[in-house]
């Protein structure tokens, strides 16, 4: 089993690598484009709440609710009963996330004074920044579509995630970087404002997301016609699994949106600043812990419906250990590289050294939050495969409510990057929340190799952080050099990070071994 996991975990993290390339692109025009200036912010803005909601329809609450049973109606091998709850499944989520892109649409002005409160106050009363309130409530029409057709395209991921065919919904997110691109580089220059080009790209994304997986479905005898099916069982238990799970896995995804809204009272720039550190966050979080969580729950949900604990614990252990060894080391890397890293990628164009510093701040406060960010990709779904979403959701909540606490205490004195440390620590005591509850509830608890396994990787991670440290030129050598000195500079830094925690893991005893399980 642990050779069938690493195998799909390879594929998922190969194709995610090629979206997170295409994103870093992607965000590379579009600081080239916007830097972090008004126009930035305002497509941010307006960007961010769809992909909110399709953590919600698509990626997150639904998935967690719908694979578990999925599996579960799969494994009774009545083929037609799977057939027919797609059918119902989509049908049902089709007409639900139309009507709320319709309201999303309509109502686009009420949402943006609610998650940009502090833009509407200056439109209300004729301060600098009531333009953006204007702007962002017209290109969220455009983008606010996006929502239906990524929510539908997150179902046939799903679909094909249970059937053990990764690679296509893996690869599905590259589509929209290369619309988005395709629309900045061809559209923009035609339109008086470049931002609304980029809305355009999401919403052209979206769609050719959904269209690219139909064939996939089609082969695998899983496409068929969408029926409405509110009062099916089988919809019925996706439902009631997914209402908490709304707020459990989402928990991130709220504090952004919190983040966002007070952002919106901090000076020009946060929101930006905010969005590129986070977009570097998510490359490590997408390659390696998301990747390890789409290929971890359709099996622990096959280890819950055939009554196999020891391999279900295995197969916790796998995962941790494995987000473990990629995540610490990159949560070390983007914290003492952050600087770097960004004015390589991003300063060109509208995006300016000044901005490179001040979203470094916010990327190492994110950084340090990474190995909680995996831990919850990979703990969450110890309680969806058992279709218990209410526990998680419990936990959400009180992480949710400790945000609010932190960024109201760390906004004032630090800004934005208060609200970025907030995130942090919140993702810790949720992540600290589900473990703990797991150890209770006798399902799954750290192996003690585990544990020591953790221990070897920090300090592989630190004396990698002193070689960083000793290598790194100073900032000034940075800025004052051309493009392709700092890329290679870069690329040095990294190849001997790598290098060293390579050489380091043998030297303290981590084997092969280690990335394999008892699973059987």
């Amino acid at each position: 089993m642990s050779r069938k996991l690493l195998k799909s975990g390879v594929v998922v993290s190969a194709m995610t690598l090629l979206s997170r390339v295409l994103g870093l692109v992607r965000d590379v025009v579009v600081a080239n484009l916007m830097g972090a200036g008004a126009a930035a912010d305002v497509f941010f803005f307006a960007n961010k709440i769809p992909n909110f909601l399709r953590r919600l329809f698509a990626e997150g609450a639904f998935a967690q609710a719908f694979i578990p049973v999925l599996a579960e109606v799969d494994s009774s091998g009545d083929k037609q009963e799977m057939k027919r709850f797609i059918a119902r499944i989509s049908g049902t989520m089709g007409v639900i996330v139309t009507v709320v892109t319709i309201i999303g649409v309509i109502i686009s002005p009420v949402i943006t004074a609610l998650f940009g409160f502090g833009w509407f106050l200056d439109y209300a009363n004729d301060g600098p920044d009531g333009a953006k309130f204007e702007l962002a409530s017209l290109m969220l029409k455009i983008t606010f579509p996006y929502l239906a057709f990524i929510a539908l395209a997150g179902l046939a991921g799903a679909i094909l995630n249970t059937l053990n065919k990764f690679a296509v919904a893996a690869f599905t997110p590259v589509l929209l970087n290369v619309s988005i691109i395709s629309c900045a580089i061809w559209m923009a220059p035609q339109l008086a404002q470049p931002a609304f080009a980029l809305a355009w790209g999401v919403f052209i994304g979206g769609i050719v997301q959904l269209v690219f997986q139909l064939p996939f479905l089609y082969r695998a005898g899983v496409l068929v016609k969408p029926q409405w099916g509110w009062r099916d069982p089988h919809v019925a238990k996706v439902k009631t699994l997914m209402i908490p799970a709304l707020f459990g896995v989402s928990v991130s995804q709220i504090n952004l949106l919190l983040d966002t809204f007070i952002a919106s009272f901090l000076m020009t720039g946060s929101i930006s600043w905010l969005y590129y550190s986070d977009r570097l966050l998510e490359f490590p979080l997408g390659l390696f812990g998301i990747a390890i969580a789409t290929v971890i729950l359709p099996t622990l949900s096959r280890n819950h419906v055939g009554q196999d604990s020891k391999a279900f614990a295995a197969n916790m252990d796998w995962a941790v250990r494995m987000v473990a060894v990629l995540g610490i080391p990159a949560a070390a890397g983007l914290i003492v590289l952050a600087e770097p890293i960004l004015l390589v990628i991003f300063q060109r164009g509208a995006f300016t050294p000044q901005d490179a510093t001040m979203a470094s701040y916010s990327l190492m406060a994110y950084a340090s939050g990474l190995f909680s960010f995996m831990l919850i990709k990979v703990l969450a779904p110890g309680f969806f495969s058992r279709q218990d979403t209410k526990t998680p959701v419990r936990f959400g909540i009180y992480s949710m409510v400790a945000n609010m606490v932190f960024n109201i205490a760390l906004a004032i004195p630090y800004g934005y990057v208060g609200l970025a440390i907030a995130t942090s620590m919140s993702a810790t005591l949720n992540a600290g929340l589900l473990y703990l509850k797991l150890q209770q509830l006798k399902v799954y608890h750290f192996s003690p190799a585990t544990l020591w396994f953790i221990a070897r990787v920090a300090l592989c991670s630190a004396l990698m952080v002193a070689l960083i440290i000793w290598l790194k030129p100073p900032m000034t050598s940075w800025t004052e050099a051309q493009l392709m000195d700092q890329i290679i500079s870069l690329t040095k830094l990294i190849l001997s990070a790598c290098l060293c925690f390579a050489v380091l893991l043998p030297i303290l005893g981590i084997r092969p071994t280690h990335f394999r399980n008892s699973a059987v």
